[in-house]
């Protein structure tokens, strides 16, 4: 069995760290730099950074950010947020990220996941899926739709449609962010989680909604996820890295440990 991954998100608007609550009140609440190193000396699996708003401002992210953190992180680290061409996946390889997170420019052109996965490989190339629940109907048989631009902009398709044709372009992982769980910390939308963890054969990374070290270990058992991100309980010092993954080792998830 493979090891269970916690990994931690940072959220970057205009350079600095940002957090929201399902998408909306976004406040600046940090440095990213700072925090990646933070994490990475606790014992991080790996770190996801998003330029949040470099989609719906319909920019290319800010490489000299994604270079300072990857100057000071030495684990694999997953960048997302404008991605548009296969020269803005290579453009962020080269500043140092090993994952190219697709998103919005995917869902209005998805050739891009299968161009990004020719090019870097399937292994590099994450879907990333912000997902919004709107219950069962004949356009929507799973009850969830695909959003983008950060939240935005709904586009009348069905998240389990999306992550199936997602998997056979070639997309090597999946994140799945629920909007409605999103910086709550009421717990992961584990139906959704689950659903989708079920019907693919490449490892699910479930977001939105870790609030207490029981919110992790009910994703990476009954949602079935190979990977729990988390946001808020590290980024405000309620919960740390090293503490997370001890806690979940002695509830008996195999997870990377440094001791």
């Amino acid at each position: 069995m493979l090891s269970k991954r916690l990994i931690a998100c940072l959220d970057v608007r205009d350079g600095k760290l940002a957090k929201s609550v399902r998408f909306v009140d976004t406040k600046d609440i940090g440095d990213p730099v700072e925090k990646a190193r933070e994490y990475y000396l606790d014992g991080l699996d790996e770190l996801v950074f998003y330029d949040i708003t470099a989609s719906s401002d319909r920019r290319s992210i800010i490489l000299e950010v994604v270079e300072a953190v990857a100057e000071q992180v030495f684990i694999p680290l997953s960048v997302g947020g404008g991605v548009r061409s296969v020269q803005d996946a290579t453009d962020l390889r080269l500043a140092g990220a090993e994952k190219i997170n697709v998103n919005s420019a995917a869902v209005r052109r998805p050739a891009l996941i299968a161009e990004c996965a020719e090019a870097i490989g399937d292994q590099n190339v994450v879907l990333s899926m912000d997902i919004r629940r709107v219950g069962e109907s004949a356009g929507f048989p799973s009850g969830y739709e695909i959003v983008i631009d950060g939240g935005r902009r709904p586009m009348g398709i069905d998240a389990l449609e999306w992550t199936r044709k997602g998997e056979r372009l070639g997309a090597g992982e999946l994140v799945v962010n629920s909007i409605d769980a999103d910086g709550t910390r009421d717990g992961y939308e584990l139906r959704l989680t689950r659903m989708i963890s079920d019907a693919v054969r490449i490892p699910v990374i479930a977001s939105g909604g870790a609030g207490v070290p029981e919110h992790l270990y009910d994703v990476l058992t009954d949602g079935r996820a190979d990977g729990a991100l988390v946001a808020s309980m590290v980024h405000y010092g309620d919960y740390t890295v090293s503490g997370l993954k001890r806690d979940l080792h002695d509830r008996g998830v195999k997870m990377r440990m440094s001791w």
